[in-house]
């Protein structure tokens, strides 16, 4: 998934913005041509989806650099990629075991 600068996209009456682009070959034909399936999104939701077939002169430079394929479908939607995305690190909170909260481990010592 890479980052791109917002845009707005329309959907079901309100401008929502996205920031999110993913993409990932659906169908290769070996020296031909590719297609990517393609969605635009923000952290909540998906908003536009579709797919873009390459082929010619940008299939041969795909199979020498997988980045390519990322400009190519950026070019192809008129979106400028920012950067890799990363997802939100959802915090957990982990407490302290204490030697007083450990639970006692059934022994022969201890089962009277």
């Amino acid at each position: 998934m890479k980052q791109i600068q917002p845009i707005s996209i329309w959907d079901a009456g309100q401008n929502k913005q996205a920031d999110i682009l993913n993409a990932f070959a659906v169908n290769v034909t070996l020296g031909i041509s590719a297609t990517f399936y393609y969605t635009i999104s923000n952290e909540q939701e998906q908003l536009a989806q579709g797919n873009l077939t390459m082929s010619g002169d940008d299939y041969a430079e795909w199979s020498n650099n997988d980045n390519y394929a990322w400009d190519w479908i950026a070019t192809q939607l008129n979106l400028t990629i920012t950067g890799d995305y990363v997802p939100p690190v959802v915090e957990r909170i982990v407490s302290e075991v204490t030697p007083e909260s450990e639970p006692i481990i059934p022994t022969d010592n201890n089962l009277e």
